[in-house]
C-alpha cells in the first residue's frame, strides 16, 4: 500500500497533528517527550563530490538533501534545506512547510535511522533538468507528532522513493522538481 505518512505532505495540504505545547513538568531531564531532540545536522563532509558538477556528485547531493528531510523533521529546523530547492518545487515546500509546523508546536519525530537503497541518475526527459536522481532508502520505525495535539503517531519502518530534478547553477546543485512515494510496511 502506497499512503503518505501523516507528517509528510507531497500534495500541499496539511492534515493537521501536533503537540499542545505544554511546558515540562520539572522532573526527569526536563524535555517534552515531543520536543524536538539534539539530533546535529547532516554533514556535508559525509557526502563527497556533492559540490561538483558531476553525476556522483549529483547522487551524493541528493543523498544529502533527503538527509537534510529527515533532519528537519527531527528537529523543526529548515532552514538549510530551503537554500537547496527553487519555488519551483512544490514537494520541497510542502515538506518544509510541516518542518515549520513542527517547529512552531516544538515538536518533531522521534530519531530515526536511514538506509540507503537504491541511487541511480536518470536519463532527463525534460529540458528543465540537467540530471534527474532517483534514490530510495528506508527509514527507521519512529514516532511523529501529530499537529492536531493527538497522541504521536508509531510509523512502522517507511521506505521512500525520491526523484529529484536538479541543475548546476552558481557552482552548486540546486532542485527545481520532485516526486515523492512513501511505503510503509503493514
Amino acid at each position: 500500500m502506497t499512503t503518505p505518512p501523516p507528517s509528510i505532505d507531497i500534495s500541499g495540504s496539511s492534515d493537521g497533528g501536533g503537540d499542545d505545547g505544554a511546558a515540562s513538568d520539572g522532573g526527569g531531564d526536563g524535555a517534552s517527550p515531543n520536543a524536538a531532540p539534539a539530533v546535529p545536522a547532516p554533514d556535508p563532509a559525509d557526502y563527497p563530490g556533492m559540490d561538483e558538477n558531476t553525476e556522483e556528485g549529483a547522487q551524493q547531493f541528493t543523498r544529502y538533501f533527503f538527509a537534510l528531510m529527515i533532519w528537519g523533521y527531527e528537529t523543526g529546523d529548515s532552514s538549510i534545506i530551503e537554500e537547496l530547492y527553487l519555488d519551483t518545487c512544490s514537494v520541497c515546500e510542502a515538506n518544509v512547510e510541516s518542518m515549520r509546523k513542527y517547529d512552531e508546536l516544538g515538536v518533531a519525530w522521534t530519531p530515526v535511522e536511514v538506509d540507503d537503497a537504491v541511487l541511480e541518475t536518470m536519463e532527463s526527459d525534460s529540458s528543465e533538468y540537467q540530471r534527474m536522481v532517483h534514490y530510495e532508502a528506508t527509514v527507521s520505525e519512529h514516532d511523529e507528532p501529530q499537529l492536531d495535539g493527538s497522541e504521536p503517531v508509531a510509523m512502522p519502518s517507511t521506505h521512500y522513493k525520491l526523484q529529484l530534478g536538479i541543475n548546476w547553477e552558481d557552482g552548486a546543485w540546486v532542485v527545481g522538481g520532485a516526486a515523492l512515494e512513501v511505503d510503509t510496511a503493514s
